[in-house]
């Protein structure tokens, strides 16, 4: 199963190359930005990522309401988590 999983932005890491770092409950990882590159994004805006690209910009309320949910699938969830931790791009 494939998950859109909430993400909070650390901070823009290469904004000329769309790059944001975000994280993910303790994960830390850089994720593309392009898709959502209209929406001004900053440090402390809510994404929902999908393979390594942001594919919304969310609100924190609509964030929580999301992992929260998720993490009451258990082991769906858990193996989003591990694939978002295994992945990066650099």
């Amino acid at each position: 199963m494939c998950l859109g999983i909430p993400g909070q932005i650390v901070e823009m890491v290469d904004p000329e190359q769309y790059l944001a770092k975000v994280e993910v409950s303790g994960v830390q990882r850089t994720i593309s930005v392009r898709l959502v590159a209209d929406e001004g994004l900053q440090s402390g805006d809510w994404v929902l990522i999908h393979v390594g690209f942001a594919l919304s910009k969310i609100d924190e309320e609509e964030a929580a309401l999301t992992l929260t949910a998720m993490q009451r699938l258990g082991q769906p969830y858990e193996d989003e988590l591990e694939a978002f931790d295994s992945t990066s791009i650099v």
